[in-house]
């Protein structure tokens, strides 16, 4: 049975082979286009930035160069799936090189200046973590705070200590999109 986490809350993770699903239910804004989320993966070093920008893991470059974090692709408008993942990245943890410590993952929304987008607009918004050979899910966090002028989320990490990978259930707003977060990381 898989754990529902609250935010700051921490498990082991007790896998190599893991999936990270983040999901949503479509919205549109008054001028009704779709919600484009996007789900991306920041693997961090020691100093908590980029050792490359290789290192981070989105639509537009969809594997790591140590072959450990791959986005399955990108929904356009959250309608992949009904209840069900709407976007996944797959993560060897055997693979993550060794100046990695962290994986942050992310979900931003595209062009949401141009659309007038913000989280505050998303609904049922969820990542989850599950064993990507048997696709049972461990743990799951649902994000049900408002955040009515955030653009982007920190869904949750996957962190390094000692030679065991835990997860942490983040929910950290930007206003800045994408962008912020690259800043932030770089």
């Amino acid at each position: 049975m898989a754990i529902s986490l609250e935010k700051g809350q921490r498990i082991e993770v007790g896998l190599s082979q893991v999936g990270v699903g983040l999901g949503w239910d479509p919205n549109t804004n008054d001028t009704g286009e779709d919600f484009d989320l996007d789900a991306s993966a920041f693997m961090l070093g020691s100093a908590g930035k980029l050792t490359d920008d290789r290192y981070f893991v989105f639509y537009n470059n969809p594997k790591s160069p140590d072959d450990a974090v791959e986005s399955m692709g990108d929904d356009r408008t959250g309608g992949n799936s009904k209840d069900g993942d709407d976007e996944t990245i797959k993560v060897d943890l055997t693979k993550v090189s060794k100046g990695i410590d962290q994986i942050v993952f992310v979900a931003s929304i595209y062009h949401y200046q141009e659309r007038k987008q913000n989280f505050g607009q998303v609904r049922n918004a969820y990542i989850r973590i599950y064993n990507s050979l048997t696709n049972e899910e461990i743990a799951r966090y649902d994000l049900d705070e408002d955040f009515s002028i955030e653009t982007a989320v920190e869904f949750g990490r996957l962190y390094r200590r000692g030679s065991e990978w835990k997860f942490e259930a983040m929910g950290i707003g930007s206003r800045d999109g994408l962008q912020g977060l690259l800043n932030k990381y770089q």
